[in-house]
């Protein structure tokens, strides 16, 4: 087997999954509290070296191990995805049920048809019941764990610690507290999963979630944009671009010249 054309091979696969990462970044640049992914690339001599111990091998010694093919352990691996939470910047829409979380590792709870998701994304609105609904309709929860309920004909207040009012429009200072935004925190949102639609779900292996609590959690009238750096993005795939390039180029190379020149070169050998 040749081994280049393997490495070369593997390297490319990596990079049209590193392509499939940043696209999706691209075409969520616009999309309130959108979290960037990326990808760490290593090779599988890394992989093999951390269960080194582990490998599933006749008597489970490292002497077992001496039958890997070394020629292959070089070939590039995406040996871990993950989920950037850093803040992205606020956007002001005047809308008053556009809430935006102002601190890192705060998520709003939906109710949906499959359980309970986590989101950044605060562009809510009412729904035909009067009740506070995400994009898709899913309810939004208060700190009881219940669906807000808005009345359609009172303005609507939200302060800096979530707490919902509605107030009178003819004396503004007369207000009556609805409901309380239900915010919460993970101690590490690196083991949530998305799910698509902007929604987080909580890995089993992570801790349950607990109330975030703070004077300025909220804002409202402000929506969070995505945390995505366009420039960054495009130079990446560019970059992407380039190397799947060089790759195929490579390959080329193998499948093209270095076969026929040793065909050519074994057919001329005289028995």
């Amino acid at each position: 087997m040749q081994t280049g054309f393997y490495s070369n091979t593997g390297g490319m696969v990596t990079q049209f999954n590193r392509l499939d990462v940043i696209s999706n970044n691209l075409a969520n640049v616009n999309t309130a509290g959108f979290k960037r992914d990326d990808v760490v690339i290593g090779d599988f001599m890394r992989l093999y070296t951390e269960t080194h111990d582990e490998l599933p091998l006749r008597n489970h010694t490292r002497q077992a191990a001496q039958h890997l093919n070394r020629a292959m352990v070089r070939v590039p691996q995406i040996v871990e995805e993950y989920t950037d939470h850093d803040l992205g910047t606020l956007m002001q829409t005047g809308n008053p049920l556009d809430v935006a979380l102002q601190s890192a590792n705060t998520f709003f709870v939906v109710e949906t048809p499959n359980g309970l998701r986590y989101t950044r994304d605060g562009s809510f609105r009412l729904d035909d019941q009067g009740f506070l609904v995400a994009k898709e309709g899913f309810r939004v929860l208060n700190s009881d764990g219940a669906p807000i309920a808005l009345p359609v004909d009172r303005k609507i207040a939200i302060s800096p610690e979530g707490t919902i009012y509605a107030q009178n429009d003819q004396n503004l200072l007369e207000q009556e507290e609805l409901a309380t935004l239900q915010v919460v925190r993970f101690d590490n949102p690196k083991w949530l999963e998305k799910m698509g639609h902007n929604y987080f779900l909580n890995n089993p292996l992570n801790e349950d979630p607990f109330p975030a609590e703070g004077q300025f959690l909220v804002a409202q009238g402000y929506l969070e944009k995505s945390n995505i750096n366009p420039i960054s993005e495009m130079t990446a795939l560019i970059e992407t671009n380039r190397l799947v390039g060089m790759y195929q180029k490579v390959m080329d190379t193998h499948m093209n010249d270095i076969n026929s020149d040793a065909i050519n070169k074994l057919a001329s050998i005289k028995a």
